[in-house]
């Protein structure tokens, strides 16, 4: 058996797979995020050790599975964020996820320093205060006393690596989501932590996410229930190894689009995409001598939870298959309703930070289906942006494999189809597609499978939606609309310069 961690934004979902990568089942605990004015967003990596330990320990119970029987396990994590630790490898302060914008003034300098396009050809990504670069210098000049602890910047991966082995070590693909990775050189950059005034080591290792790093501790055991000495690898940033998890290893696979808290719209390619109006970004994938071009948005998912959270707040877990039911049968774009889905600022395609949701087009009429519809299409219009960046660049982008909690929606999936003009399926592994990729990679580093190519086989296409013709040009039609809804609010949002952000 292999074992698998997505250390998501909501949760640690762990799952148990066979040693060619086969799920067999999985497991999620839940741990909180502290959302703020000013653009916060922080969690406790306590709460993630704590969160890995517990679903360790109840997938082995619940499949019973005696812990020899684990021959390795690797994590995927979300990207982005910054975790501060101190000389004893302690966190010295709540961690900053990828949702927190507060750094604008720290991105803002980097820009002056170096130039917006020079640092985008360098990195692969715009300099944004979602990286993790700017996050650390926040925290230098805003809380001098905690950052003169600090001797260790990683991701949440990495600590969670650390906590199982006791070596820090990080892979390139979340390597490449710091805005500090020089990608055609694979290392960290020197011109951009010039720039920013930090210590290079500060930053850990890099290894491939195949690299073994360690072995189970003996204090990681008794945590876990796992057993001391078992191998850990390194794993990956959860965008890429959800791209393994879709079966997206190569060119020749096609796109896929993930639908969790964040979403987006991302294929395998054999060099950096360098889009001119830097609308999309690329990271480094698991795969050796591949990227990962993509087109992120910050609030997809989350926007359904938080129309959830408003409608529903005492609500089950099956209050978004009623919402969602519900919307299935109202209009919102055609009744003159449209969402703005930047309730956390916004990545692709404005990288603006003060970017802000809104409904437009608001009347009496409308009811709690024409809002969560509305909240489906407004997801659907950004990434349909996205879409079109990589539509510009002579990237076919006709059939999309959805992943991620939201692909269990039929009714989204058919908004999508019809306003991407795309046919998207979805696959048989959803919600553990980036665990699923952790376990594939796991498989490849210790040398239970060939290669990548593996991935393809381990899940299979369950639904198919195409779009139809007539809806889809009544949608294209009403992005334009959509998109001038964002242009006419910019100034106002920045006139606000992010004030209750």
């Amino acid at each position: 058996m292999l074992i698998a961690h997505d250390l998501g934004t909501t949760g640690d979902k762990a799952s148990l797979h066979t040693d060619t990568g086969a799920l067999v089942g999985a497991v999620t605990v839940t741990y909180p995020t502290r959302y703020a004015p000013g653009g916060i967003a922080e969690q406790d990596p306590a709460h993630w050790w704590t969160a890995l330990a517990d679903a360790t320990r109840q997938l082995l119970a619940r499949h019973d599975v005696e812990p020899a029987e684990v021959r390795g396990l690797a994590i995927s994590g979300q990207m982005m964020g910054a975790v501060l630790l101190d000389e004893a490898y302690e966190p010295v302060r709540p961690s900053i996820i990828w949702a927190d914008t507060r750094s604008g003034a720290q991105c803002a300098e980097l820009v002056t320093r170096i130039g917006a396009e020079r640092a985008y050809r360098l990195l692969g990504h715009r300099l944004n205060p979602t990286y993790s670069i700017t996050k650390v210098m926040w925290v230098r000049d805003h809380e001098p006393e905690v950052f003169g602890r600090v001797r260790h910047v990683c991701l949440a991966k990495d600590y969670a690596v650390y906590r199982l082995t006791g070596r820090l070590a990080t892979d390139p693909s979340d390597a490449s989501s710091t805005n500090a990775y020089d990608q055609e050189r694979g290392t960290w950059s020197d011109v951009v932590l010039g720039a920013a005034g930090l210590d290079p080591a500060l930053l850990p290792e890099i290894v491939p996410a195949t690299a073994v790093v360690g072995t189970v501790t003996t204090a990681a055991a008794e945590a876990t229930g796992l057993r001391a000495g078992t191998p850990v690898l390194m794993g990956g940033g959860d965008g890429p190894l959800a791209a393994v998890g879709a079966g997206v290893v190569s060119p020749a696979d096609g796109a896929y689009c993930y639908l969790g808290s964040s979403s987006w719209v991302s294929l395998a390619a054999p060099r950096p995409l360098h889009d001119p109006a830097m609308r999309t970004m690329t990271f480094d994938h698991v795969v050796p001598g591949h990227y990962v071009p993509t087109a992120t948005m910050q609030a997809g998912g989350a926007s359904l939870e938080w129309i959830a959270d408003v409608l529903e707040p005492a609500g089950d877990r099956d209050r978004f298959d009623r919402l969602v039911e519900a919307a299935d049968t109202a209009t919102a774009a055609g009744d003159g309703l449209y969402f703005l889905p930047h309730l956390l600022g916004e990545r692709s395609p404005y990288w603006d930070p003060d970017a802000a949701g809104a409904f437009v087009g608001l009347r009496r009429h409308h009811d709690r289906a024409h809002l969560v519809r509305a909240v489906l299409e407004g997801v659907a219009f950004n990434l349909l942006t996205c879409v079109d960046a990589f539509r510009e660049h002579g990237v076919p982008v006709d059939r999309v494999d959805a992943i991620g909690g939201g692909a269990a929606s039929d009714a989204w999936l058919r908004i999508l189809a019809d306003v991407w003009g795309a046919t998207v399926r979805r696959r048989s592994i959803v919600e553990e597609a980036n665990s699923l990729g952790a376990a594939v990679t796991a498989a490849v580093g210790l040398g239970l499978v060939d290669d990548f190519g593996a991935a393809r086989d381990l899940s299979e296409v369950t639904a198919e939606f195409t779009p139809d013709p007539a809806r889809h040009a009544d949608y294209r039609r009403r992005h334009a609309i959509f998109l001038d809804a964002y242009r006419r609010l910019e100034p106002w949002n920045a006139d606000r310069g992010g004030e209750s952000a």
